[in-house]
Parts: C-alpha cells; structure tokens; sequence
C-alpha cells in the first residue's frame, strides 16, 4: 500500500519517542514484567495485552489515566503493538516439528536452544505503518517459557527461529517458486520451509561462514525431507551476485544477511542494485518492510 500523505512533525515525535521507549526496554530489561504484576491487574478483568501495555507505560513514567498526551499516545500505539502469543501455536511449524538442534560449537559458531521467560517481550513481527505515517512496532510475549533454536556468533545471538523469524518470513516462503536462491543461511529454517514446496525445484544457499555451514551440514540438513534440493555454496553474498546472480538460473531470490534493521538498511540498499541485472527474477527481502520505514 503506498503511503503518500504528508507525515506531521508530532507523529514523527512520537514515532521516535516509542522506538526510543521500546529500544531500551528490549535491550535492557525485556523480561522486566512478571507473571506476578501480569496477575494482579488481570483481576480487573481487562486483557492480557491491555495488562501488559499498562505496565510498560508505567515502567516507561507514563500516566495513561490522567494525562492526556500519555493517553492518547498509549492508545495509538500501545493498544496495537503488544500481542500475548500462543506456544502451541508456533509449537507445531514444520520446521519446529521436525529439527532437532543439538548444543554443539564449531569456531565461533554455536548451537543450542535459548528461551523466552514468562511475560518477557520480543519483536514478533515488521512494523505497522498506518496510513497517517505512524511506525508501530509489533511486540509479543508467552504466558509460558518458550524455547527456540538459535545460533550464535562470538556468544552473540545472530540466528534465531523465533515467532518473529516464522512471521516475517511467511511472504517470501509463500511466494517462492522454480528455482530459489537465498542469501544468508543461519540455522537453514528459510531453505528447509521452500524445500517443502512442490513448485520448488532447487534451492542455492550462498553462505561466507564456513563454521556455519560445517554446522549446517553436519547437523541440521541430514533431517531435511529434500536435502536433495539443497545446493550450499560458500562465497560472499555482494560478490556473488556481481559475478553469478546474473546469468538467469534463479526464479527466485531472498536475502537474509543482517540481524536487524539497524545493520540490514547499507546491505538492503546494496543488494537492491542487483535487481536490474536479472529482470525475470523476484527478489524478495527479509523485515524489508521495517527497513523502508527508516528510509
């Protein structure tokens, strides 16, 4: 949908105050509610995310009853942006159901599951841009732990199949079809949903990590249903589009190479230019929509 109206300065101000608000709770403390505060203002009967929302904000300084600016800014985007999610829900992907992530290390690559506590908040989905130019962030949180795979690199988390990971990723697995090519191969969850597709015929992982890829092969594509489809070729994402991506042997290309807006919008920017070297082909991005929010 194309978002043509002009954006005021006070939406604008209060874009960037929210992602400033949220930045920090995320990054310093996002498992600061617990089930304690979550169960007492539940007794007033209001909703899990209503709940939720009202203790960020208080967490936040803000008074949503008897200040006006507070109120209304909790409204717009408080009352959007917080979603209780369902464990089984995500519990029964395939990828979930079917791989199994062992605790191993190769390098500075690393395997194990790490976990959401009770009530901790997490990025669950791209933003939500409305029509009047406000950005509001999707932000999700289990009743219950919830495990997940991850990978990390040097000790931090740079691969995860979280709720955020399966929701972002739904569009490009939907529409890839023939011949796939994806950048970017973290812990193979994008490779393993297209390979499930009977109008997938390849699948091409361009991957520079060779730990990763060590890991990849050893321990996550043996359970692929169709690890026949899967070709992995070790090389530089950039280089290889310069040199390869060209030569019309690809339906299909998703990119995946960051770990989040912040570091994803030169490397987005940068693939981009490659599209018109291979105009039969649809390029698909991950969280792009969050990306051209900051753009």
């Amino acid at each position: 949908m194309e978002h043509n109206q002009p954006i005021t300065e006070k939406i604008k101000a209060d874009n960037a105050k929210v992602f400033a608000l949220l930045s920090h709770y995320l990054n310093q403390a996002p498992d600061f509610i617990n089930k304690e505060e979550m169960e007492e203002i539940l007794q007033g009967g209001v909703s899990y995310e209503y709940a939720f929302g009202a203790l960020l904000a208080a967490a936040f300084g803000m008074d949503i009853v008897d200040n006006a600016d507070d109120k209304d800014l909790f409204n717009r985007y408080f009352n959007h942006m917080i979603h209780k999610l369902e464990a089984e829900e995500y519990s029964g992907n395939p990828y979930y159901s079917h791989i199994q992530i062992p605790a191993v290390k190769i390098g500075n690559s690393e395997l194990k599951y790490e976990q959401y506590k009770p009530f901790e908040g997490f990025v669950c989905n791209d933003i939500v841009r409305t029509e009047e130019g406000r950005q509001i962030p999707q932000i999700g949180f289990f009743d219950t732990e919830f495990k997940f795979p991850a990978m990390l690199e040097n000790g931090r988390i740079w691969m995860t199949i979280t709720p955020n990971e399966i929701e972002t990723m739904k569009e490009p697995v939907d529409q890839a079809f023939g011949n796939v090519l994806t950048y970017g191969m973290g812990l193979g969850y994008y490779a393993y949903m297209v390979s499930e597709k009977e109008n997938v015929a390849s699948v091409t992982i361009v991957e520079s990590n060779e730990h990763v890829i060590d890991l990849f092969r050893e321990y996550v594509l043996p359970q692929f249903k169709h690890a026949d489809k899967i070709r992995i070729i070790r090389a530089d994402a950039f280089e290889y589009a310069q040199e390869h991506m060209g030569k019309g042997q690809y339906d299909f290309v998703f990119t995946d190479l960051w770990h989040d807006v912040s570091d994803g919008m030169g490397m987005y920017l940068r693939m981009k230019e490659y599209e018109n070297r291979s105009p039969g082909t649809v390029f698909t991005y991950w969280i792009e929509k969050s990306i051209l929010c900051y753009l």
